[in-house]
């Protein structure tokens, strides 16, 4: 137990800390929720344009006219006016449609309609209507005897909607909220493990507390095993904390199959990062060093593996390199998991090759540890 007092000593002074590192996590956490969930939805909307028909009101030019005003808005202007209202954006898409339009267009005669627009997104969906409506009526004006016939064909070919049924139940808007939050925890479990865990390594090695065990009666080994224990039950209760957290950010998905693989490939991590620490707190004993330790290491990670900028944003040559990180791999099974469709063997087979590599690491650190502690030990004559 005096060990554990001990230990619950220097977490106290780590107190602010944690608690930074958990606003952090909880607000650009939920504000990347927010972004996405505002993001979710698409409206298509009806651009304003002007039409100066000096063609007659028949047949193809008739069809044209009708196709337009049913997918946009239409504002009638006097032909001088038009330019000033392109300008000031009171509408998106100028049509001009000439003289004899339609029987030219009839005969097969290329009759090019004059257009002006602003460049934005609804004069080029105006554009995109105008060019579907004429690639349909060219791939029909062989077929049609006259120009009532063509527009007839037309609007019939136009007019009709596929229908679309939606097999898939996956929620991905709440499974994209899920894979940020867990993202973002990459930075908050490393940081908080490596400075909390470093900072009780530290503090047990000062000259002072060396001295002090070295009379007392407790084993070496003893200490170790009971400073492993402590240090892993905080690790422990700060991913608790935090998986708690996205369950009342998340909602209800994290009670899902899928929202479990977020809850185990997390557990997998935290157990990675307690790793990481105790590594690093076998290499540096400076206090003074651990803000710039936690920023090289849990920053860099986040940044480099995809945690704050999603990972097809990042150039090729940072992932590859981000491949030798444990967080490159914690992070592909939450982008991976936030499309599963079903959860079965085959499906899970990528994680359950991620969580291994993850393991790999893992492994290799507390082995890394291990000889590093060993020599400390030996350095120091216990």
């Amino acid at each position: 137990m005096t060990v554990f007092r001990a230990f619950l000593k220097v977490l106290n002074q780590c107190r602010i800390p944690i608690i930074l590192y958990t606003v952090l996590l909880v607000g650009f956490g939920g504000f990347q929720m927010q972004t996405n969930e505002s993001s979710m939805g698409f409206t298509a909307s009806r651009p304003e344009i002007s039409i100066i028909n000096r063609d007659e009101n028949a047949g193809i030019t008739r069809g044209l006219l009708s196709y337009m005003a049913e997918n946009c808005e239409i504002r009638e202007m006097k032909e001088e006016e038009l330019d000033d209202a392109l300008f000031y954006r009171d509408v998106s898409y100028i049509l001009y449609i000439p003289e004899n339009y339609g029987k030219d267009f009839l005969e097969g005669r290329e009759t090019e309609l004059e257009v002006k627009s602003t460049g934005d997104y609804h004069s080029s969906y105006a554009e995109m209507l105008l060019s579907r409506y004429l690639k349909t009526a060219r791939a029909y004006v062989k077929y049609a005897e006259d120009g009532e016939e063509l527009a007839a064909a037309v609007s019939g070919i136009l007019e009709k909607q596929v229908s679309v049924e939606v097999t898939s139940k996956l929620d991905t808007g709440n499974l994209e909220k899920a894979a940020f939050y867990y993202n973002f925890l990459n930075y908050s479990l490393l940081a908080g493990c490596v400075y909390v865990i470093c900072l009780v390594l530290s503090s047990f090695r000062e000259e002072k507390i060396r001295r002090r065990t070295a009379v007392s009666s407790m084993d070496y080994r003893k200490m170790n095993r009971l400073l492993l224990l402590s240090n892993g039950l905080f690790a422990f209760a700060l991913w608790l904390l935090y998986v708690i957290l996205s369950f009342v950010l998340v909602g209800k998905v994290m009670f899902t199959a899928q929202g479990l693989l977020y809850v185990a490939n997390s557990f997998v991590f935290m157990v990675c990062s307690l790793a990481i620490a105790f590594l690093i707190g076998n290499l540096v004993g400076n206090k003074n060093a651990l803000n710039g330790i936690v920023n090289v290491v849990a920053l860099g990670s986040s940044f480099l593996c995809g945690a704050f900028v999603p990972a097809e944003w990042l150039p090729d040559s940072v992932l590859k390199a981000a491949h030798i990180l444990p967080s490159y791999w914690y992070i592909q099974t939450n982008e991976f998991l936030k499309t599963m469709e079903d959860v079965s063997f085959t499906s899970v087979r990528p994680i359950l090759v991620n969580i291994g590599v993850i393991l790999g690491f893992t492994l290799i650190f507390i082995v890394a540890a291990d000889i590093i502690s060993k020599k400390r030990e030996k350095f120091s004559g216990r």
